[in-house]
């Protein structure tokens, strides 16, 4: 039995099969409304979530945990020896990570690894499950970080919101980007840039014409791209993402490709029916 023992945050996407069969411990950041605040994927769902939208009439305010939360959650670890990796969402769009390292420093003798993966969703995840590939070959905890922060760069992270609405009301994308999106139909691809999300880019007219796009330059990537597993990541937008699922088997050589839900947080940014196609490139 590894020595290690790996942790992520909600916001990494991994469906809960994949967090038990690989002992993989998840650190819940929160969303709220009001006086009213939930653990992301533990104590509300994403349906939930979007019913809430509508009831609220607003986005839900999202939040880290607290280096508390992490003291908390390590302690039992470092109490039986373990060695913990912790692999976080992009330093960039949350003080997660930071609060992950002010815990780490309050255990002088254990060792604690934090990695920041510079991006979101199952781009994290995608990290998450290979150090548990790492782990299983029973490598030390420095030398699964190392390797893990030499991925970093190499992930591949796309999707495509059905609305600019819930990016604009979150401040990731301005009030004229968003009126251009709806009176023209414009349809961006969003992209994960050096921890941060960008337009990569748009195309006009219907949903499926991007989706295509999307798929195209996935497809294009099959030479240089880990064999291993590729994620299609949605909130609440199943139809698509099983779309996106046959057409890349149709066309891509992989071990597996496996199709998750994105948490609340993430959720909460992206908006309903959001899919996207996440993969590492060699």
């Amino acid at each position: 039995m590894s020595k290690v023992k790996i942790f992520a945050d909600s916001t990494c996407d991994l469906s809960r099969d994949l967090i038990k069969s690989n002992d993989i411990s998840i650190v819940p950041l929160y969303v709220g409304f009001d006086e009213n605040t939930y653990k992301d994927g533990i104590e509300i769902t994403t349906k939930e979530l979007y019913a809430k939208v509508e009831e609220y009439d607003k986005l839900p305010k999202t939040s880290a945990p607290s280096p508390l939360d992490f003291i908390n959650a390590f302690k039992p670890f470092v109490k039986e020896g373990k060695d913990i990796l912790y692999i976080g969402l992009s330093s960039n769009l949350s003080s997660t990570l930071q609060n992950a390292k002010i815990a780490a420093s309050e255990f002088s003798d254990a060792k604690i690894e934090i990695v920041d993966s510079f991006n979101l969703s199952t781009g994290v995840g995608l990290l998450v499950m290979k150090a548990v590939d790492l782990a299983k070959e029973n490598l030390g905890v420095e030398e699964i970080a190392k390797r893990i922060r030499g991925l970093v760069p190499m992930i591949e992270t796309a999707f495509v919101p059905d609305t600019l609405d819930y990016l604009h009301k979150g401040g990731r994308c301005s009030s004229l980007q968003a009126l251009m999106g709806s009176v023209l139909r414009i349809r961006p691809i969003i992209k994960v840039v050096d921890g941060g999300m960008i337009v990569g880019q748009k195309a006009r007219g219907k949903r499926e014409k991007i989706l295509e796009t999307m798929l195209e330059n996935a497809i294009k990537d099959k030479d240089n791209m880990d064999k291993k597993r590729i994620f299609v990541t949605h909130a609440e937008g199943l139809e698509d993402a099983m779309f996106l699922k046959n057409k890349l088997e149709e066309s891509l050589d992989v071990e597996e490709i496996i199709i998750t839900d994105a948490g609340c947080v993430i959720s909460s940014h992206c908006g309903p029916n959001t899919v996207g196609i996440l993969y590492i490139l060699n």
